[in-house]
């Protein structure tokens, strides 16, 4: 009911959880679907493979681009009239981000306030963002860097810049552990 007729957009796309979502969201009759990802060969593989899906010509359009790039993700919100955005993008393989944790805690961190900051400034109506289980009580970079995140979605929600004259709430920002 949320999703359909709305326009969606998925950041982190061409990953597991990313691609996933975009399988059950392209069954639930979007007006368009916004797939954002870092890596070529997933963004073409899962925009190949929703193509396949499409019975209702939803419009699909591929960004080829990075979460952690603040101008990029400003610029396809203030193109797109976005209503939901899930926030997939991050690293989530404990043991690779133990291996190169300052890469995953910009990579988690930055994009995630990003996103949160261009929804805000772009009216966006619905921020969804995909944590873990890992971050209830940390023990690991991963976690931590989403625990961190989900900080970040939650200092937005809170934000007194993201309510209107009448106090009510302009971007709903929430999460979800996975």
């Amino acid at each position: 009911k949320s999703i359909k007729d709305k326009e969606i957009c998925v950041t982190g796309a061409g990953g597991s959880i990313g691609s996933e979502l975009c399988r059950q969201i392209i069954k639930r009759s979007p007006k368009k679907l916004i797939l954002i990802e870092l890596n070529e060969l997933n963004l073409y593989n899962i925009e190949t493979e929703l193509n396949d899906l499409n019975t209702s010509n939803i419009q699909i359009r591929s960004c080829l681009g990075d979460a952690r790039d603040n101008f990029y993700i400003s610029k396809i919100m203030g193109e797109e009239k976005i209503d939901i955005i899930f926030n997939a993008s991050a690293f989530k393989h404990v043991p690779m981000v133990e291996l190169n944790p300052i890469q995953g805690i910009i990579n988690n961190v930055i994009s995630t306030w990003n996103i949160c900051q261009a929804a805000l400034e772009n009216n966006i109506s619905k921020v969804i963002l995909v944590s873990t289980d890992k971050a209830v009580r940390p023990t690991n970079v991963m976690g931590a860097s989403k625990r961190l995140s989900e900080l970040i979605v939650q200092a937005y929600a809170n934000s007194v810049s993201n309510k209107n004259e009448k106090g009510e709430k302009n971007t709903y920002f929430c999460m979800v552990r996975f």
